[in-house]
């Protein structure tokens, strides 16, 4: 039940700024059609993604001889002051989506995911459950960013990620004295 949790808050952290930045993309022209498209993409991201950080993260993990909980501790905190730093950055309003700007978006918002994938086998010996949860997750972020957009405030997604952000803190420290 822990580790279903654990899971679920990360994937949840994971997705926040995923869905911060739809909220943006969702003040443009884009069609529910369109939403869910969008959706789709960033979902099947955050299910592969995630599956090849691991691989790469069980070389690395062998490579180095480091403690894979302790791995995954400093990637979701550098994850989350990364999150907290894009706050700060002045944002970049590109509206135009097409099917490969939705791809790009979709890989963009998938790092994290990435990272995440290389420390997962701390958490979990079912990748597959995780990596399912992790895309269902964004693809309801996403798809509910895209729709509140059209009607919410800016501010609504900084808080999003600030959440996220703190999240992925809360659940880096915990792996790193595990």
């Amino acid at each position: 039940m822990k580790e279903i949790i654990t899971i679920i808050t990360i994937a949840i952290a994971l997705s926040m700024d995923t869905f911060s930045l739809s909220l943006g993309i969702g003040t443009g022209k884009i069609s529910k059609k369109r939403c869910f498209l969008f959706s789709i993409i960033v979902g099947i991201m955050h299910f592969c993604m995630p599956l090849l950080g691991n691989i790469i993260g069980q070389k690395i993990v062998q490579i180095f001889m480091l403690k894979s909980n302790f791995l995954l501790g400093i990637i979701l905190i550098y994850l989350a002051l990364t999150m907290l730093i894009e706050i700060i950055k002045p944002e970049e309003k590109n509206k135009n989506m097409n099917v490969i700007n939705m791809f790009l978006f979709a890989i963009g918002v998938s790092i994290d995911s990435f990272s995440t994938g290389i420390g997962l086998s701390a958490i979990t010996t079912n990748m597959f459950l995780a990596v399912f949860i992790f895309s269902v997750t964004s693809f309801c972020f996403t798809y509910i960013g895209l729709l509140i957009g059209k009607y919410a405030n800016r501010l609504l997604g900084v808080y999003a990620t600030i959440f996220g952000a703190i999240l992925l803190i809360i659940i880096g420290i915990f792996h790193l004295f595990k």
